[in-house]
C-alpha cells in the first residue's frame, strides 16, 4: 500500500474538545441545506434569508463601501464583508449619517452571525437599534423594523426563542403601521418558525395560513413570488407537502407571468425538492431539469444539477448520472469563490465519490485491499479541477476536497472548512487510512465546535467513533458515540428543520448513530454487560425511536408527565416483564426487565438481512388464514429469539403480562402470534407494546366508569374506492352498548372531522372508539383514518383529541382504531401506528395491524369491552381474553383473525 501524503495545509495537532452553545434553526437554514453526507439536497437560496433581509436598499444613496459589503455578503464572503462594512460604519459615523450607520451596523451583525461571532453580532445590532430608537419618520421606522428582524434571527440562533418571537411581533406591528405587506409577511413567517421551535405546531400552522391569505390578497409582484416560495419552503419543512406544493406552483406561475426566469428557476428548484420529499421521483427530475434550462443564475443551475445528480445516484441511475458530470463541472467553474461555491464543490465531490463507490465498486472500508490516497495542496485561486470522468478515482475526489479546504481558509470560513475536512476524512476512512482520517476528523471537530455548528459536530463525533472503533479503541469510540448522541438529543426539536437533507436520509444520517452505538456498547462488554451498560443500551434504542417519531412528524413529539416502565413493573404491576429486542447487523440482542431483578441480556447470532427476511415472510403469512402452518414454523423462530431463553425465569416469577419495546421490523408483527411449538404466546401471557421506556400517567382504567365516544363509517367516501364497505360495524357498536358502556355515537354522514371535534369538546368520555377504515404508514401524510368528509390525518389528532385538554380535565384513557391497516409494502408502517398513539395523547391505543373480517371484529370488540366493563382486569388482560375468544371460535381461530390487534401504551 502506498503511504498517503499529508496535506501541506493541514497539521496533525490534537485539539482539545471545547464546549459550545447549540445554535438553533435559522442560522443554518440558509447554509446547512448546501452540504451533506448522504443524498445532498440544495434549496433555492435567495441572496439573504427572509429573516434577515439586508437593509442597504433603504439607504437613499449607498456608498461604494456599503454596496461592496452587500455584494461580498451575497457572495458568501462573510469575513471580507465584515471588514468592508466596518469601514462603512466609520464613514457614516464621521459624516453624522445616523440612519445609514444604523443600517450598516445591522448588515454587519448579519455577517458576524454567519461567522458565528455572536458577541460581536449582538453588540452591533444593539448599537444599531439604539441609534434608531425614538425616530418616527417612515424611513427610520422601516430600518428599525428590519433591524428587529435581524435581532430576532440572532436571538433564535442563540436559543432565545421567546425573545425572538417578541422581537418579530414588534417588527410586525411596525410593518403593519407602515402598511408594508412584504414586511408583515416576512415577520409572520419568522413568528411561525419561533412558535414551531417552542413546540407549538398548531400555532405555527395558523400563522402560516394567515401568511397564505395575505399573499393571496397581494397583486402579482416579484416580492409575492419570493413570499410564496418562502411559504412553500416552510410548509415543506413542517411536512405539509400538498399546501407547500400549491404555494410553490403559484410562485412559479406568477414568476412566469412576470417573465422572471431567475425566480422561475428558484421556484422550480423548490418544487423539485417538494416532489423528492414525497418520493415523486419523475416529477422531481423534471423540475430540476427545468430549473437548469430556465434559470440564468449559475448558482441555481448548479444547485438543481447537484440535486438531480444525487437523486439519480440514490435511485441507481448511474449511467444517466454520469452524463451530468461535465455540465456540473462547467457550472462550478462559473461560480465566484464563496461559501456557496465551496459547499457546491463539496457536494459534488461527495456525489462523485458515491458514484465511484456504487458504479465502479471502489472497495469499501471492510475490503481487504484498498487504494491509498495521495494529494498535494493547490493554490486557492486555481480553477476547478479538470477531471476525466471516464477514469475518475478517489484521488480526484480528494483533490476537489483539498481545494475546498484551502478556499475555506482563504475566506476565513471555519464552518465550511469543517464540512470539507469531515468529507475528506470520510474519504480516507473508506480507504482504511485510519491515521490520516482521524487527524482530519479531529481538526473538523474543533472547527465545527468553534463555529457553533451542532449538525456538523454530531457527524464529526460519529465519524471519529467509527475510526476509533476500527482501530480497536473501544472506550475512545464509546466516548465519541456518546458525544454524537448527546448532540442529536439536544437537536431533537430542530433535527429535521436544521438540515433538510436529514428528511431524506434519516436511515443514513441519524439511525446508524444510535444503532451502531448500541452495538459498540454491547460489544465492549464481551458478552457480560453490567446493569448500567444494559440500561444505557436500551435508553439509546428508545432515543432512536423518539428521533424516528420526530422525523415522522417533522417536529419534536411532546410527551406529558410520565413514569419509568421499570418503576411500574417493580411497584405497581409486579406480574409484568419488559422486553427490549434490538436488531444489530449480525445478531439480535434482547434486554429483559423482570420485577425486582436487575436487567438481563441474551443474544442470537443471525444477520440482520436474515432477520428481516423471516419477519417479512411471517408478516405476509399472518394475513392469510390458510397459512397457519407456515405461521407456526416462522413465528417459532422469532419466539426462540425473543422468549425461549428467558421463559423459565418468567414462569418462576409468575409473570402474567409481557410489555415489548420493539425495534425495527419487529414492530410490524403482533407478538401475540409467537409460537412455542405447542401454544401461542397470547395463550400464556397478556401482551402490550410501549413506544419507549416511559409510561404516560399509568392509572388503571378498571377504577373508572367507562364512557365511550364512538364513530363509524359503513361506506367509505366515493373517492376512496380501494376501501371496502364495513356493514358489521353497527353491530360492533351495539355490542359495546350491550356490554354496559355509556356511548355517544356518530354514524356515516354524521361522522365528519368537525362533528367529531365538536363531540370531543362537549361530551364526557374517556374512551374514543373509531370503527372506520384507516391506514398506518412510515410517512405522516399517508397515515389517516377515514371520515365521511375525507381522511383525518394523524397530524390532526393532536388538535382534534387534545383540544379537550384545555377545558376537560379527564384524559383520553383509550383510543380504539378497529378497522385500520398498515400500508401495503411499507416495512416501517408501524411507525405510523406509534405516531397515531403519541399524537392522540391517549394513555392507551388499541389498533389492528391489518384489516380483519368485520364480523369477527364485532365479536372481538364486544368481548373486549365486556371485560373492561366488569372492571376486574387490566386493558392488556381484556385484550387477551378477547383474542382468546376468537382463537377458540371455529371460524376465526387462524392467527390472521385474532392476532392483528395490538395495545400500545398503558396496559394497566
Amino acid at each position: 500500500m502506498v503511504k498517503a501524503t499529508k496535506l501541506s495545509l493541514l497539521n496533525a495537532i490534537k485539539f482539545p474538545r471545547r464546549k459550545f452553545k447549540f445554535v438553533r434553526l435559522l442560522l443554518y437554514f440558509l447554509v446547512a441545506l448546501l452540504c451533506s453526507f448522504s443524498s445532498p439536497i440544495m434549496a433555492a437560496i435567495p441572496t439573504i434569508n427572509a429573516a434577515s433581509q439586508p437593509i442597504i436598499n433603504q439607504i437613499a444613496a449607498p456608498t461604494s463601501q456599503l454596496q461592496q459589503g452587500k455584494e461580498l455578503y451575497d457572495a458568501g464572503r462573510f469575513a471580507e464583508a465584515v471588514q468592508v462594512l466596518q469601514q462603512a460604519v466609520k464613514t457614516y459615523q464621521n459624516q453624522g449619517d445616523t440612519l445609514s450607520q444604523a443600517a450598516t451596523l445591522s448588515n454587519l451583525s448579519l455577517a458576524y452571525q454567519q461567522l458565528a461571532q455572536w458577541t460581536e453580532a449582538k453588540q452591533v445590532i444593539t448599537e444599531s437599534l439604539n441609534l434608531l430608537k425614538g425616530q418616527q419618520n417612515s424611513q427610520s421606522l422601516l430600518v428599525f423594523a428590519q433591524s428587529l428582524d435581524i435581532q430576532g434571527r440572532l436571538q433564535l440562533a442563540t436559543g432565545q426563542t421567546e425573545a425572538a418571537l417578541a422581537t418579530w411581533q414588534q417588527a410586525g406591528k411596525i410593518y403593519t403601521q407602515l402598511k408594508n405587506q412584504n414586511g408583515v409577511v416576512k415577520s409572520l413567517i419568522n413568528q411561525a418558525q419561533a412558535w414551531r421551535n417552542k413546540g407549538s405546531y398548531r400555532r405555527a400552522v395558523e400563522i402560516l395560513k394567515e401568511v397564505k391569505q395575505k399573499l393571496q390578497s397581494q397583486s402579482d409582484s416579484l416580492e409575492k413570488v419570493v413570499g410564496l416560495r418562502s411559504l412553500g419552503d416552510m410548509l415543506l419543512v413542517i411536512g405539509d407537502w400538498e399546501n407547500s406544493r400549491t404555494a410553490l406552483k403559484q410562485s412559479l406561475e406568477i414568476a412566469g407571468h412576470l417573465q422572471s426566469n431567475a425566480q422561475m428557476g428558484a421556484s422550480l428548484l423548490s418544487l423539485g425538492n417538494n416532489a423528492r420529499t414525497q418520493q415523486h421521483i419523475s416529477d422531481a427530475i423534471a423540475n430540476y431539469q427545468k430549473a437548469v434550462e430556465v434559470s440564468p443564475s449559475p448558482l441555481t443551475k448548479v444547485q438543481a444539477q447537484l440535486n438531480l445528480l444525487s437523486l439519480l445516484i440514490e435511485n441507481g441511475q448511474f449511467t444517466t448520472a454520469r452524463t451530468l458530470l461535465p455540465a456540473i463541472q462547467s457550472q462550478l467553474a462559473q461560480l465566484p469563490q464563496s461559501r456557496t461555491a465551496i459547499y457546491a464543490q463539496i457536494n459534488f465531490a461527495q456525489s462523485l465519490n458515491k458514484l465511484l463507490s456504487n458504479e465502479l465498486q471502489v472497495p469499501s472500508r471492510n475490503s481487504q485491499s484498498t487504494p491509498s490516497l495521495e494529494y498535494s495542496s493547490m493554490s486557492s485561486q486555481g480553477s476547478i479541477l479538470k477531471i476525466e470522468y471516464s477514469s475518475t478515482s478517489s484521488q480526484d475526489v480528494a483533490q476537489l476536497l483539498a481545494k475546498a479546504i484551502e478556499q475555506s481558509r482563504s475566506l476565513g470560513d471555519q464552518q465550511t472548512e469543517a464540512y470539507a475536512l469531515l468529507s475528506l476524512g470520510h474519504l480516507y476512512e473508506e480507504t482504511q487510512q485510519w491515521s490520516e482520517a482521524q487527524k482530519l476528523t479531529q481538526q473538523a471537530l474543533v472547527l465545527a465546535q468553534m463555529s457553533n455548528a451542532p449538525e456538523i459536530v454530531y457527524r464529526v463525533d460519529w465519524q471519529l467513533g467509527r475510526l476509533l472503533w476500527a482501530q480497536k479503541d473501544l472506550q475512545g469510540a464509546i466516548t465519541a458515540y456518546d458525544a454524537a448522541v448527546e448532540t442529536l438529543e439536544l437537536l431533537r426539536r430542530d433535527l429535521v428543520a436544521i438540515n433538510q437533507d436529514v428528511q431524506f436520509s434519516f436511515r443514513d444520517s441519524v439511525e446508524p448513530v444510535y444503532r451502531q452505538s448500541v452495538e459498540l456498547l454491547l460489544q465492549s462488554q464481551a458478552g457480560k454487560a453490567d446493569n448500567k451498560t444494559l440500561d444505557k443500551a436500551r435508553q439509546r434504542i428508545e432515543a432512536l425511536q423518539l428521533a424516528e417519531l420526530d422525523n415522522f412528524f417533522r417536529e419534536a413529539c411532546l410527551l406529558g408527565q410520565s413514569v419509568a416502565l421499570d418503576k411500574v413493573v417493580d411497584q405497581d404491576n409486579p406480574t409484568a416483564a419488559i422486553l427490549y429486542p434490538i436488531i444489530l447487523p449480525d445478531q439480535i440482542q434482547v434486554i429483559v426487565k423482570i420485577p425486582q431483578q436487575p436487567l438481563r441480556q441474551y443474544s442470537t447470532k443471525i444477520s440482520q438481512a436474515e432477520v428481516n427476511k423471516i419477519l417479512v415472510e411471517l408478516r405476509k403469512n399472518l394475513v392469510n388464514p390458510a397459512a397457519t402452518n407456515a405461521v407456526k414454523t416462522q413465528s417459532q423462530q422469532v419466539y426462540n429469539w425473543l422468549i425461549q431463553p428467558i421463559e423459565s425465569q418468567l414462569q418462576a416469577k409468575q409473570v402474567k403480562t409481557l410489555v415489548f419495546v420493539l425495534d425495527g421490523a419487529l414492530r410490524n408483527l403482533p407478538m401475540a402470534s409467537l409460537y412455542d411449538g405447542k401454544q401461542y404466546l397470547i395463550e400464556k401471557y397478556a401482551i402490550a407494546l410501549s413506544v419507549g421506556l416511559q409510561l404516560l400517567d399509568p392509572k388503571p382504567l378498571v377504577k373508572q366508569q367507562i364512557r365511550a365516544l364512538t364513530a363509524g363509517l359503513t361506506q367509505p367516501p366515493p373517492n376512496f374506492p380501494n376501501f371496502s364497505p364495513l356493514p358489521a360495524i353497527k353491530s360492533e357498536v351495539d355490542l359495546i352498548t350491550k356490554a354496559g358502556i355509556s356511548t355517544t355515537s356518530l354514524w356515516d354522514q354524521q361522522f365528519t372531522s368537525s362533528a367529531l371535534e365538536k363531540e370531543v369538546n362537549t361530551v364526557p368520555f374517556n374512551v374514543v372508539h373509531l370503527a372506520t377504515h384507516g391506514q398506518f404508514s412510515s410517512r405522516a401524510e399517508n397515515t389517516f383514518i377515514l371520515a365521511a368528509d375525507g381522511p383525518i390525518n394523524v397530524t390532526q389528532f393532536d388538535s382534534l383529541l387534545r383540544s379537550r385538554d384545555e377545558s376537560k380535565p379527564q384524559a383520553v384513557e383509550l383510543l380504539v382504531l378497529s378497522a385500520c391497516q398498515t400500508a401495503a409494502g411499507d416495512n416501517r408502517a408501524a411507525l405510523g401506528l406509534a405516531g397515531a398513539a403519541v399524537r392522540a395523547g391517549a394513555r392507551s391505543t388499541l389498533a389492528s395491524l391489518w384489516q380483519i373480517d368485520d364480523e369477527s371484529t364485532a365479536i372481538f370488540v364486544g368481548a373486549f369491552y365486556q371485560q373492561l366493563q366488569e372492571g376486574k382486569v387490566t386493558k392488556a388482560e381484556a385484550l387477551r381474553h378477547a383474542q382468546l375468544k376468537l382463537l377458540q371460535h371455529r371460524n376465526y381461530n387462524a392467527p390472521s383473525f385474532w392476532s392483528a390487534y395490538v395495545l400500545i401504551g398503558n396496559w394497566l
